[in-house]
């Protein structure tokens, strides 16, 4: 069931959120970039400044300078966090503490959020950076059950059947099946527009375009993400946004988090990841055409995984040494990518904002930044002409299309 709520967008509604947020913080966002304007909040190890081609056309700023934090917002190391229901407790119950500075060089802070259940649309009237997901009960989110692609250095999984799993199940079949159906069960068809590169890197992160594209009725999800693969492909951390129904119980984009071991799919938002942020967690509803920062870096026996201005938690390192991995402490392929999950051949989702690349207004993925790595030199491509990227720089594309319904 999708969430009723979702119908009274009005200013006044925005108005009553901004008035029962929890008095969290002040936010703190670095200005986020796209080729042209320089991105203030770049570590001394981050790869080039971005250099847009003049035949791309003319690019703005995606925010604003926001003030420093006082030192009453910035997020303090605490074992006190309770890793919420769903998400298994560190060994001994005592939290790892994280970077003192977040991948992209700011001090973290805490975010900015609205009450439970807050949609994506009036997350951006108000300004706020997520909000919990809806605890009424009538949406029942199942993170388990939702499939996820995943591409290497130009290669991808195209299509993989969902008979015989627990990590995926089909979607409603009002809209009709349009997989293959019979006893094999339904497939789910994969459709990727991603900037890759081969590098050995400490960790990464990028700025992404928060989206809310139209999700098919007979369709699984579309989502923008970052992810972060060992040399040998079998090991992944990822982070990003989801528009996901049977993950997130709505239409509107959450973060999400997700871990491969062994070439193996775990789950969304759980399966070993360990909790840290008291503000927000996976799954929480994002503001819809917000640019955030999205990061991933390990650190002292853990994979972590930041979100705007604070550290959200991490993956620990014994998730792959306790299934035989002897080490997962370093990238060896970067891929930063738009991915639709559609029960046909054709595609009927958006993904990005629902237009091609080559559209001054498409979605981007900007400033991608590599943590004690090479130069950023992305590879864009696309798995298909239903999506189309388009290259603004070495760190920087646009990405996204309609489908092909």
């Amino acid at each position: 069931m999708l969430k009723s709520r979702r119908g009274l967008l009005t200013a006044g509604l925005a108005v009553v959120v901004v008035g029962a947020i929890a008095t969290a913080s002040t936010l703190n966002a670095s200005a986020e970039t796209v080729p042209g304007a320089p991105d203030p909040s770049a570590s001394a190890t981050s790869g080039p400044a971005d250099s847009a081609d003049p035949a791309a056309g003319p690019t703005a700023t995606e925010s604003g300078d926001v003030p420093e934090p006082d030192a009453s917002d910035l997020a303090a190391p605490t074992a006190a966090v309770t890793p919420p229901a769903g998400v298994a407790a560190p060994p001994g119950g005592t939290l790892e503490t994280p970077p003192a500075v977040l991948p992209w060089g700011r001090p973290p802070a805490r975010i900015r959020t609205g009450g439970a259940g807050v949609s994506s649309e009036v997350l951006r009237i108000a300004g706020l950076g997520a909000a919990p997901a809806d605890t009424s009960g009538a949406v029942r989110p199942q993170p388990r059950y939702g499939p996820k692609g995943r591409v290497g250095n130009r290669t991808f999984v195209r299509s993989e059947s969902t008979s015989g799993t627990v990590n995926a199940v089909p979607p409603s079949p009002a809209g009709g099946s349009g997989g293959s159906g019979g006893s094999a069960g339904p497939t789910v068809n994969y459709f990727y527009n991603a900037g890759t590169q081969v590098a050995e890197t400490d960790g990464y992160y990028a700025t992404a375009i928060v989206g809310k594209p139209t999700l098919a009725t007979a369709d699984y999800h579309t989502l923008a993400e970052l992810a972060l693969q060992s040399a040998d492909g079998q090991q992944i951390v990822e982070v990003g946004w989801n528009v996901d129904r049977v993950v997130n119980g709505d239409d509107d984009p959450h973060l999400f988090v997700y871990h491969w071991v062994n070439h193996t799919p775990s789950c969304y938002n759980g399966c070993g990841f360990v909790q840290y942020s008291s503000t927000v967690t996976p799954g929480a509803t994002l503001a819809n055409g917000a640019a955030k920062k999205f990061g991933i870096q390990y650190f002292s026996g853990a994979w972590w995984i930041a979100y705007d201005s604070e550290w959200i938690g991490y993956f620990p390192e014994s998730l792959w040494t306790s299934q035989g991995v002897p080490s997962f402490s370093r990238s060896g392929l970067i891929q930063t990518f738009g991915e639709v999950a559609a029960s046909g051949s054709i595609p009927c989702s958006q993904m990005g904002k629902g237009l091609l690349g080559i559209n001054l207004s498409a979605a981007m993925l900007s400033s991608v930044s590599f943590l004690n790595g090479p130069p950023v030199s992305l590879t864009v491509w696309s798995s298909s002409p239903y999506y189309t990227p388009l290259a603004l720089s070495t760190r920087t594309f646009r990405y996204g299309g309609p489908g092909g319904c």
